[in-house]
């Protein structure tokens, strides 16, 4: 049975979406079979794996109105063990419709359950809120990874994010873990980076993954040619910095 797990933070700009996309894109280059799923309206996953969003049939706003059946709305990818379920603006309107529907926070974790089976690993990008979306990919996973970005304001809303967690494990889904915090955006030139990584640590001890992710151009350009790191330039820093993750992270979930 597959692992799901949430990339979550209610904090723009901390490199969820590149970590979704460039983990479950390093895990299936160790040939481990992965779904991304992109939640998120921007569809911003969905773009970076190579798919349009305007071109779709079916995509994770079908799924949550369970207009189609989940498997019906996933799409390949690039690579042979990478499959998307993609995402579309107009998943930006399910919250106001489905208010007062049952059990409208379960909606994704009903529609994962027919696809645990099938892959390795599960991976959901959220948008960068704790509103209806990442309530039903919390509710959805086994797992919670939390991007953290190497500058200033890192730890600014960290504790509300856990708090939330928290609070879906206790009420909504008691099998829901923190597989712990990924530094991103880490710039090796500065020492704000080095100080940031060193009181994420020092605070959070046991709860930070040792692979660090770098501030790196060629990541950054890689989603505009819809290619995750390892397809677009595989021996830049950024990618190789996945790679490591993806390493650390399959040891650990072994």
């Amino acid at each position: 049975m597959g692992r799901i797990i949430t990339i979550a933070n209610q904090k723009g700009g901390v490199g969820k979406t590149t970590t979704a996309v460039n983990l479950g894109a390093s895990i299936a280059a160790a040939e481990r079979t992965v779904l991304v799923v992109d939640i998120d309206p921007q569809a911003n996953a969905t773009s970076n794996l190579g798919i349009d969003p305007n071109s779709l049939r079916y995509s994770t706003y079908d799924v949550i109105l369970e207009a189609c059946r989940a498997d019906e709305a996933v799409v390949s990818s690039e690579l042979d063990f990478l499959d998307v379920l993609p995402s579309c603006k107009d998943l930006a309107g399910a919250e106001v419709e489905l208010v007062g529907a049952d059990n409208n926070a379960y909606r994704m974790r009903k529609a994962l359950g027919t696809l645990r089976d099938k892959y390795d690993f599960i991976v959901i990008d959220c948008p960068p809120s704790l509103g209806f979306l990442t309530l039903n990919a919390l509710c959805a996973a086994d797992a919670v990874i939390v991007p953290l970005q190497c500058e200033y304001f890192a730890l600014e809303g960290l504790g509300r994010l856990l708090e939330t967690i928290g609070m879906i494990r206790h009420e909504m889904n008691p099998a829901l873990v923190v597989d712990g915090i990924l530094l991103t955006m880490y710039d090796r030139r500065t020492s704000l980076s080095e100080q940031v990584a060193k009181e994420v640590r020092e605070n959070f001890e046991g709860r930070v993954f040792e692979a660090i992710i770098p501030r790196n151009v060629r990541l950054s350009e890689s989603p505009s040619f819809g290619k995750p790191g390892i397809l677009y330039d595989v021996r830049s820093a950024g990618a190789q910095g996945y790679l490591d993750f993806a390493r650390e992270y399959m040891e650990i979930r072994q």
